[in-house]
């Protein structure tokens, strides 16, 4: 008979923590991500989810990645103006999108099966998408005009998902606020950036695993129903928390939203084959990184991460060192380098700070 021997004996180094981990830079882990499926510069990639996927958008477009955009901003308009009103942030004007719920929602709503209920709020006289506040920092002259503008963003929504061949998604958060009613659920709070928050009519909700798991289940199956050529690639947003509104310190609460995320995308990973992992989480959170990867705020992401994490995505598909050099924000080359001097930081942050629009970041300004 032959020899027994042990199931983990000869495999390969990544498998193991010493080797795959410990003696490895988290600048590169060797064998850390194998795609599922290709991703060419000419597939037509379409982006959503929170804050950090803005950064995803952002260099695929850079290294030459077809991504679609179905609300370009006005000619003429300058880009840092066009960033605040919502444009170029994503494959659409959607703005952030945290949770699956919202996603699904929206898929929904683009397609005539949902009607969502308390959707325009309103702050100094000035009405604002309830669904996308932030895609109007001042507001628009009418509720009549949030109405319209909607509607022509939904049919621009169902465009994008018929054209997808690769939808790109960041799962950001499980918390959230729905409209007692309808379930109808929002970006972030009344009260935050427009609207009126009143306990009776507006719940927190912390979901589960169960609805974070259903609701994507339900969004891919309604999109493939409409495009069944379309693939997904998931990622897990490495940003905690800003504030929670759950009764516990905001640590567990992060720990808890991103651990129910991450396990979410795994299940999916195993139980579909047109849906790849993509560890950017993994990357930027991990404790082998030191933290090395935030800023020193420990919840913005450092340009050094975010570089990190797509050159990692780069490895993989299709993306020449060259295209690598092109994604970079400020021209840095792309080896393993020095971590850059306090006031240098604080300009990457601010100049990312200046990238991103965040609604969830707002809530900061409500610390005692």
């Amino acid at each position: 008979m032959p020899e027994e021997t042990s199931p983990y004996a000869g495999l390969p180094p990544e498998r193991f923590w010493k080797s795959g981990v410990a003696e490895q830079s988290p600048l590169a882990y060797a064998g850390l991500y194998r795609k599922r499926f290709a991703i060419g510069r000419k597939t037509r990639v379409a982006t959503a989810g929170s804050c950090f996927a803005q950064h995803i958008a952002r260099y695929l477009r850079a290294g030459g990645f077809s991504v679609l955009d179905v609300e370009p901003p006005p000619r003429g308009l300058p880009e840092e103006r066009a960033r605040a009103y919502g444009f170029g942030l994503y494959s659409a004007r959607y703005g952030n999108i945290y949770l699956p719920r919202q996603l699904l929602q929206l898929a929904r709503e683009a397609e005539g099966r949902f009607a969502p209920q308390a959707a325009i709020w309103e702050k100094d006289g000035r009405y604002y998408d309830a669904l996308r506040p932030s895609v109007e920092p001042g507001g628009l002259a009418s509720a009549a005009e949030v109405v319209a503008l909607r509607q022509d963003h939904l049919r621009q929504v169902a465009m994008l998902l018929r054209a997808a061949e690769v939808f790109v998604f960041t799962f950001g958060l499980t918390e959230g606020w729905v409209h007692r009613a309808s379930g109808t659920v929002y970006p972030t709070a009344p009260g935050t950036i427009a609207g009126r928050y009143d306990p009776e009519i507006f719940a927190f909700k912390n979901f589960t695993f169960e609805e974070v798991l259903g609701d994507f289940r339900d969004f891919r199956e309604l999109v493939r129903a409409i495009n069944p050529r379309v693939r997904f690639l998931l990622t897990v947003s490495p940003v905690p928390l800003t504030a929670t509104a759950s009764d516990q310190h905001v640590l567990p609460a992060t720990m808890y939203s991103k651990s129910v995320l991450r396990a979410v995308a795994g299940q999916l990973y195993q139980e579909h084959e047109d849906i790849d992992y993509f560890p950017a989480y993994e990357i930027v959170a991990g404790h082998p990184s030191r933290g090395f990867f935030y800023d020193a705020n420990l919840r913005t992401v450092a340009e050094a991460g975010v570089e990190t994490v797509m050159r990692v995505f780069f490895a993989e598909h299709a993306a020449t060192g060259a295209a690598q050099q092109e994604a970079a924000v400020d021209g840095a080359p792309r080896q393993a380098r020095r971590r850059p001097g306090a006031a240098a930081r604080a300009r990457r942050a601010e100049a990312r700070r200046e990238r991103e629009v965040c609604e969830e970041a707002l809530l900061e300004a409500f610390a005692e």
